[in-house]
């Protein structure tokens, strides 16, 4: 039984392939993870925003 070079170019492409999927499954989780505390953090502050207008009506 002999190894030829397809065989060795087939399973360094699908290796590969294989490797470029779970990377961009990486990346894609990872980007996701990275927008919620932003969006957290906006309502915070959204939320300091009324607080403080609610403060202004109450002193008028």
């Amino acid at each position: 039984m002999s190894f030829n070079g397809g065989d060795a170019l087939y399973s360094i492409f699908f290796l590969i392939c294989i490797f470029g999927i779970f990377s961009g499954v990486f990346f894609l989780v990872r980007s996701l993870v990275n927008k919620q505390p932003n969006k957290s953090n906006s309502i915070e502050q959204k939320l300091d925003k009324i607080i403080v207008l609610l403060e202004k009506d109450k002193k008028e």
